[in-house]
């Protein structure tokens, strides 16, 4: 089976010009079919702002009412993916932006309210893993922007590192598939106060034991959780790591 390597950068590095910069150069360096999935949250309040729209955040979500998703659908769809896409071509990398509704690559069903009412926040329910595998094999980069759809005309704003998995695992039935999620560290700490105590590689049966122990806490959880659950679903293999560490080996392996 071909490889792909399926990249998920945070809203930081593709929103300062340098670090962008130095980012499509490393994921230029990646070797064969590759996409790119971003997130733009700092771009997003920082506009909605100036447009004198309070952003709100429940536990690090944002709440995402109708005035929000008009920003988070220009900020993320237009202007951030687009910079990245012409980032791209300037290196030589034939990119195609897209939002789930794009090709209807990505539909979604707008989150029931529960405890607290997200507003226009998507739940991904169906992937058009086929469409994306022609663009790719035709040599096209997609790069992703944290946007779907809900076929009845709405956009929805869903998180970026659940479009990373739920793109991930659609496309493990084409490829074989490498999963990258890019944070400020060099990979999961053993110590985190310690940046060079990266563990090079994490089993369920570790993942519990770290939880147990706490050494592993808070958000980490959810993006391991992730992790091992685009393994079962046919992913070969998911690595956390730094985005400048991409094309080589670094970071933690997540094995199922």
């Amino acid at each position: 089976m071909v490889k792909l390597t399926l990249v998920k950068v945070g809203g930081k590095i593709v929103e300062e010009s340098e670090s962008l910069k130095q980012l499509l150069a490393d994921f230029s360096k990646i070797e064969g079919y590759k996409v790119l999935v971003h997130g733009g949250g700092r771009s997003a309040t920082a506009m909605a702002a100036k447009l004198g729209i309070e952003s709100q955040m429940v536990n690090g979500r944002r709440i995402t009412d109708a005035e929000t998703l008009k920003v988070v659908t220009m900020v993320y769809g237009g202007l951030v993916n687009k910079q990245i896409v012409a980032g791209l071509q300037a290196i030589g990398v034939n990119a195609l932006g897209l939002t789930g509704a794009d090709l209807n690559y990505m539909r979604s069903e707008k989150r029931p309210v529960k405890d607290v009412d997200y507003g226009f926040v998507g739940d991904v329910k169906e992937v058009n893993a086929d469409i994306l595998a022609d663009l790719i094999a035709k040599g096209v980069v997609p790069v992703l922007a944290p946007l779907t759809h809900d076929k009845a005309g709405n956009m929805l704003n869903t998180n970026a590192d659940t479009i990373a998995g739920e793109a991930a695992k659609a496309l493990a039935k084409h490829f074989e598939v490498t999963l990258m999620f890019c944070f400020e560290k060099k990979g999961v700490l053993m110590n985190e106060n310690d940046d060079e105590s990266v563990i090079s590689e994490i089993t369920p049966a570790l993942f519990e034991k770290y939880v147990a122990e706490g050494v592993i806490s808070g958000g980490m959880i959810p993006k391991l959780e992730n992790s091992f659950e685009a393994i079962s679903a046919g992913v070969n293999k998911v690595i956390i790591t730094r985005a400048d560490l991409i094309h080589t080996e670094g970071g933690t392996k997540i094995s199922g």
